[in-house]
């Protein structure tokens, strides 16, 4: 909404002081023709705003303005509730919400605390977009418009109409009841019911959605954590799942365990090593497990998954047994210089 903006617009020029109308179009996320329309807006309301021009030029407030632009409405409220997950308000379309009451609040501080806490604020960093490799988190977007209308009835306690893309299916329109939102490895999924029974959606799969005037048929109250625990051990105990026992080097534990659904065995052999009898979701899912641990595992069985293991690891040999003999490449050395590996003091 523009009023919201124009809020935010005259928090910023508030906090930072100085700005050009690039930067605050880039914070807004509008284009600079909107921040200059927002300026003369401003202005004619009688906000004490003015331009300064030149290489470093730009709005500001004139000195000692201040006004009550700190009350929080609905949205920006939680969006604090669940800014203990910054990539959380991300995944229900809280975003934007987030940024302006963290502006609000940054406000409402006293002048002698503001600098203090936004100097504190510079040295926490949650939630990186890469990890320590280098590997990008990939987030799923959830469009603001499917966002709004999910959270509405959720909250009022409508029911709602979405079309929903099933994997590998036509996306159909259906009507569910809304129980709650939950937010996982920056995934958003609704739990919900349909024809009395229960469902979960994933949010990224919404492609639109429509709050109905009608009221939901669901509880009057929920436990969300063991409805999302019921769901979760229903969903493990479906599919084509397959048993796999594994002889593996007890450093990688860890790693097969978090990719399994569950371990079902596990012992001790004499030399040290680990046998643990673990379930995997179908049999791509084990096949990738296992190829992950490379020559730390070993799959004892079933069969297929051995055969399989053995032809991926054939194709690969077979690929790199003539590499010394590409064009431009030269083998023996000492590998490439400056490797990133070398001196890295990561643990």
């Amino acid at each position: 909404m523009r009023a919201d903006r124009l809020v935010s617009l005259v928090l910023l020029l508030r906090q930072h002081g100085r700005l050009s109308a690039a930067t605050l179009a880039r914070e807004l996320e509008v284009s600079t023709r909107t921040v200059l329309r927002d300026i003369e807006a401003l202005s004619a309301a009688g906000v004490p705003v003015y331009a300064e021009r030149g290489r470093h030029g730009g709005f500001a407030l004139l000195p000692g303005f201040r006004t009550e632009l700190t009350g929080l409405n609905p949205d920006e409220a939680l969006a604090l509730l669940v800014a203990g997950s910054r990539r959380g308000a991300q995944a229900f379309g809280l975003g934007s919400a987030l940024a302006s009451a963290m502006l609000k609040v940054v406000d409402a501080l006293p002048e002698s605390y503001r600098d203090t806490a936004a100097g504190a604020a510079e040295r926490l960093l949650v939630d990186p977009e890469t990890d320590l490799l280098s590997r990008r988190l990939v987030s799923e977007e959830v469009p603001d418009a499917v966002a709004a209308e999910v959270l509405r009835a959720v909250f009022a306690g409508h029911r709602l109409r979405i079309h929903y893309a099933a994997v590998d299916r036509t996306p159909k329109w259906r009507t569910v009841d809304p129980i709650g939102l939950v937010t996982i490895r920056d995934r958003g999924y609704l739990l919900a019911m349909r024809s009395g029974e229960d469902r979960t959606y994933r949010l990224s799969r919404i492609l639109s959605a429509e709050e109905l005037a009608e009221p939901a048929r669901r509880p009057d109250r929920v436990d969300l954590e063991r409805a999302w625990q019921d769901r979760s051990t229903r969903f493990r105990a479906g599919g084509d799942q397959v048993t796999v026992l594994v002889r593996m080097d007890p450093a990688r534990r860890e790693d097969l365990v978090g990719t399994a659904l569950a371990v079902l065995a596990e012992e001790s052999d004499t030399d040290g090593r680990l046998r643990l009898e673990v379930t995997f979701q179908d049999p791509r899912h084990a096949e990738w497990a296992l190829w992950q641990l490379g020559t730390n595992a070993e799959a004892l069985a079933p069969q297929w998954l051995r055969d399989s293991l053995r032809d991926r690891a054939a194709a690969v040999a077979a690929r790199y047994r003539n590499a010394g003999q590409c064009s431009g490449l030269q083998t023996g050395g000492e590998g490439p210089r400056g490797s990133a590996r070398q001196g890295a003091n990561v643990p």
